[in-house]
């Protein structure tokens, strides 16, 4: 299961930080990335650090899936923001446990859902169109990556907040890897890029 993530934060609208690390492993089984503001985040791994260290004080030999984490931060976004102080971030959790598959996702206001595909921000408009097209059960992670890039290109081309680091990480049964940040490699010289209001109405 491979995951990718943008590595900007920003200081309003100024690009400040250029490689920050929006994905963190969550216990044995689950990794977790998320958009938004980088403190609120901060705040949310808090929270997970002290469930996964009150999990291992049992010592059962069981530990938390991907499922039973990703229903603990739908409640926890949900409650924060039934107290009007929302933690702005939408998260995605997936991971992999017995052989099991999950991937799900949840907003700043708790709405939450699973699926094969999910994605955060601008992606929902733009990027999960083309995951629904070309994404496939047997999609192998060589395949997915290139996916996952395609995608992260188009939002890049269309967001000028964005910039071309990324990182992927790939989730497995016998764990997690995530990659160091690299740069997706771009190509700015289509003609609508040199003359974006040409034959556009209205433009000035």
């Amino acid at each position: 299961m491979p995951a990718s993530c943008l590595l900007t934060g920003s200081y309003g609208s100024t690009l400040r930080y250029k490689s920050v690390e929006r994905m963190k492993p969550i216990g044995k089984h689950s990794l977790l990335g998320a958009s938004g503001e980088i403190s609120d985040f901060q705040e949310i791994l808090k929270y997970l650090d002290e469930l996964i260290l009150y999990d291992n004080m049992w010592d059962d030999g069981n530990s938390l899936g991907p499922k039973e984490v990703h229903n603990y931060l739908t409640r926890v976004m949900y409650n924060r923001r039934n107290k009007f102080n929302p933690l702005w971030n939408s998260l995605v959790l997936g991971g992999v446990k017995k052989g099991e598959k999950y991937l799900g996702t949840v907003s700043m206001i708790g709405v939450n859902f699973e699926d094969n595909h999910v994605a955060t921000g601008f992606g929902n408009h733009l990027a999960r169109p083309i995951l629904r097209q070309e994404w496939h059960e047997n999609l192998s992670f060589e395949d997915g990556v290139k996916l996952l890039e395609k995608c992260m290109r188009v939002l890049l081309y269309r967001d000028r907040s964005a910039i071309n680091k990324l990182q992927i990480a790939k989730i497995t049964e016998e764990g997690m890897t995530i990659s160091p940040p690299y740069s997706l490699k771009t190509y700015w010289e289509f003609a609508a890029f040199e003359n974006p209001t040409q034959g556009a109405v209205g433009s000035w």
